[in-house]
């Protein structure tokens, strides 16, 4: 993408006088404040301020002054910035004299008064999903010029900013980015042309380029690797990050690798989300380097990103690092037994885990068994598990029960579309009894008969917080469908949907001899677990 035409019409800032660095802007703030605050002819006249009010007024005075310079400078694209100096100078010497005319220790001593609360949050994405150009841009983001705001999060989520927005945007950003810490800049070039859309965001990044975030969304721009590295400046100057959202960006293999390079550190990273990309084995390496150096890592999400095993073994092996970990959310990957396994030794040391969602991962009943062995001896606060999806049969039953058993903050359950049948679904409602915090439980597409309906629903039936309990999808007879109904008859808003029930429903051949579908073999399956009793201790 060749920007030198669009260079040349804008402002090369390396050779002007406005700007200020950084530095000098602290350098000021600096002054200002020992002219506030010690002897001088102005304060023997008008007094002085302590150290703190001094501090505070030269911060506010030099915000305003470099706000109003700014926007004298772009109404003078032409000049070498002299003019934006001169005002900046002159604002700053006002105020401090009306600040010293004031006086010391009272309210009125402060630019900006203190008896209204400030917001601290500007949120553009409410109402219609839209473009937004430069002229609605300027009235959008006028209150973000109003001296003094105090703006610390900004979202522009839900706008598509063409290449004039950016411009009327671009010095406003600059001029906030030493208080913002929260940027949300999700879905936000939408419909645009690439070649638009990167300029958009190169425009964005330079603006913000230095602030020190903690929290970053920059999810659904399908960016790609292009858009990723658009976001280069903003990116390699985050040292800071404790949130950083890429969900539904097009994060490919390059894009990933991408990611890793620029992101200078990740060491206060709390929360990562990669959801609905297509990162495959090969960007799931590079996501797992950046996970490996996440220590401090709470709430890592990675669902729906086209992960095989070889890349799913690599993520997992980089969890075993993040002992912190609360919520843990792989769905939709291809991890297989391998990755199960790999995910297994990880998580031994998980103390914290409150959250585990492993839908849809083929873990099969060896994988799971081997995540059931390992749960069951820690995350003893573990609030949700959701392992549906994962062709799950009655044998990994007693590994399931022994972990869920031993589960007593459980409130959450999920083994949906999976192959339990009467047997397992029996083995795991017994331990289901002991579990009073339970609100949700989820068994559909199980191939569950009349047995094993009745007796899951028996041990939920009766708790006083349970929300609902889902067996749609399954082989329950009408007769099992009237004793389950029966059962919930004082509660039925806790009993989901049965019109995917198939009443008829047959499994393959050797499966009709083994679980059978009268009545009377349903009967002898539920007596003969009946009395069954789930080893915790093993």
């Amino acid at each position: 993408m060749d920007t030198t035409s669009l260079d040349a019409k804008r402002r090369p800032f390396s050779l002007k006088m406005w700007p200020p660095s950084q530095n000098t802007r602290r350098v000021l703030v600096e002054r200002m404040t020992n002219n506030l605050s010690t002897k001088s002819i102005l304060t023997e006249k008008y007094g002085t301020l302590n150290k703190e009010e001094a501090e505070e007024n030269a911060k506010q005075i030099e915000d305003v002054a470099f706000v109003a310079a700014d926007q004298k400078y772009e109404k003078e694209p032409d000049g070498d910035g002299s003019s934006a100096v001169h005002c900046y100078a002159r604002e700053c010497s006002k105020m401090l004299l009306e600040v010293l005319k004031k006086g010391s220790s009272s309210k009125e001593s402060k630019v900006v008064s203190d008896s209204t609360p400030k917001q601290t949050s500007f949120d553009i994405s409410k109402g219609t999903r839209a473009f937004i150009e430069a002229e609605e841009a300027e009235k959008l983001l006028s209150p973000l010029k109003e001296p003094g705001n105090a703006y610390t999060k900004i979202c522009f989520s839900n706008r598509s900013f063409g290449l004039g927005a950016a411009r009327v945007a671009e010095p406003i950003l600059i001029s906030l980015k030493n208080q913002l810490k929260e940027v949300d800049l999700s879905d936000f070039i939408a419909g645009r042309p690439e070649a638009e859309a990167l300029e958009v965001i190169n425009i964005f990044a330079a603006a913000l380029e230095g602030s020190e975030l903690r929290f970053l969304d920059l999810s659904n721009n399908a960016l790609g690797e292009k858009g990723v590295r658009a976001f280069g400046a903003l990116l390699k100057s985050q040292s800071c990050l404790e949130e950083l959202y890429l969900m539904n960006d097009g994060i490919s293999e390059e894009a990933a690798q991408a990611v890793h390079e620029l992101i200078p550190s990740t060491d206060k990273l709390k929360i990562l989300h990669f959801h609905n990309n297509m990162t495959g084995n090969e960007g799931a390496f590079a996501i797992s380097k950046i996970v490996k150096h996440s220590s401090l890592l709470e709430d890592f999400r990675c669902s729906s990103t086209r992960v095989g095993s070889e890349g799913g073994v690599a993520l997992c092996e980089a969890l075993g690092t993040c002992t912190h970990l609360k919520k843990l959310d792989l769905r939709d990957n291809m991890f297989g037994v391998e990755g199960g396994i790999a995910l297994s030794r990880a998580i031994s040391k998980h103390e914290h885990l409150k959250e585990i969602y492993l839908s849809y991962l083929n873990l099969e009943d060896e994988g799971v068994v081997a995540l059931a062995n390992v749960l069951k001896e820690s995350a003893p606060s573990l609030e949700v598990l959701d392992i549906a999806g994962n062709d799950i049969t009655a044998k990994a039953a007693p590994a399931l029960a022994a972990c869920i058993g031993v589960k007593t903050f459980l409130t959450q359950l999920n083994l949906g579309e999976n192959e339990l049948k009467d047997e397992g679904t029996i083995q795991i409602s017994k331990v289901l009894e002991g579990l009073s915090q339970l609100k949700e439980v989820d068994l559909n597409s199980n191939s569950i008969r009349r047995a094993g309906a009745r007796v899951l629903a028996q041990a939920v039936v009766q708790k006083l917080d349970f929300k609902l309990l889902n067996i749609n999808g399954n082989f329950i007879s009408d007769d099992g469908i009237d004793e389950v109904k029966a059962l919930f008859k004082k509660s039925p808003h806790m009993l989901g949907s049965l019109d995917e029930n198939d009443p008829e429903g047959e499994d393959d051949a050797e499966d009709d001899e083994e679980s059978g579908d009268d009545e009377g073999n349903e009967d002898a399956l539920e007596s003969k677990l009946k009395n069954l009793e789930v080893d915790q201790d093993e």
